[in-house]
């Protein structure tokens, strides 16, 4: 069984703040559920409580993917961490970009690489494109590259580990065939796993659209696609701008400390 949604947002909500707070990491319960329900950087929004959250992390602990770390020497809670770069061989850059992916949805080289700043090195757009084709090109491809869809100016990225609709929608809109879709990685979750299998019959067991009566579906897919794609790049500039404006006001308070000590 492949990572459904819960489990793909509390991977990835794992790997994030390890790589951007590490002093509060491994995460707490209550840590965990209040990254899984950010409103920002997220895609979509989710509105988690605690008790889907530790079903989520006791499935994704069968499948090998998260370690409980219990308490000792005072401490009161127990802690979770992820594994997911030791059961993939991925390397920090590898492991940020996954992360964004399954934090964010489809993005565009440039928008991975604004948005993985605080978590890895990836200096240039070409590196983030080198690193995702080194992911698309495994055994298992853990990344997909979708083409460019009418309205789009850059083709766009996929992570291939969750089996959520929303994701397997865009992948299929941008031309997955059978053959690609069965090398989709597979975990083993477990009974307590979260998210649905794709069988024959689509998802949940409905029958796909025919090509007869899919077209408006498929205009409208479009549409949509082009416009997440224009506010994923408005936001990535945002987040630029306030990175800047950050160090900016960093730099102003460091003069003003030197012109009055």
């Amino acid at each position: 069984m492949r990572l459904g949604l819960e489990q793909g947002r509390v991977i990835g909500c794992l790997v994030e703040k390890q790589l951007t707070t590490p002093q509060q990491y491994p995460l707490s319960l209550n840590a965990l559920v209040t990254a899984c329900n950010q409103t920002s950087n997220r895609d979509p929004v989710v509105r988690y409580d605690s008790t889907l959250v530790q079903r989520t992390l006791a499935s994704l602990k069968e499948a090998g993917l998260v370690r409980f770390v219990y308490p000792s020497h005072g401490g009161s809670a127990t802690r979770y961490r992820q594994v997911l770069d030791e059961q993939l061989g991925l390397d920090k850059p590898a492991l940020a970009l996954v992360a964004v992916l399954l934090l964010r949805g489809p993005q565009t080289a440039g928008e991975l690489r604004a948005r993985t700043d605080r978590m890895a090195s990836l200096d240039s757009s070409l590196a983030v494109n080198a690193e995702l084709e080194r992911l698309g090109a495994l055994p298992e491809p853990v990344v997909l590259r979708l083409a460019r869809r009418p309205g789009q100016k850059e083709e766009r990225w996929v992570q291939l580990l969750t089996t959520d609709a929303p994701g397997r929608a865009v992948a299929d809109s941008g031309g997955v065939g059978v053959a690609e879709a069965d090398r989709l990685p597979a975990f083993e979750a477990g009974p307590g796993a979260c998210g649905d299998d794709v069988g024959a019959g689509g998802l949940n067991g409905e029958q796909e659209p025919s090509d007869s009566t899919d077209g408006g579906f498929r205009s409208l897919l479009d549409e949509v696609s082009a416009l997440r794609a224009e506010v994923g790049a408005l936001r990535a500039v945002v987040e630029q701008l306030q990175t800047e404006e950050t160090k900016q006001i960093a730099a102003i308070e460091q003069l003003q400390a030197r012109l009055n000590p």
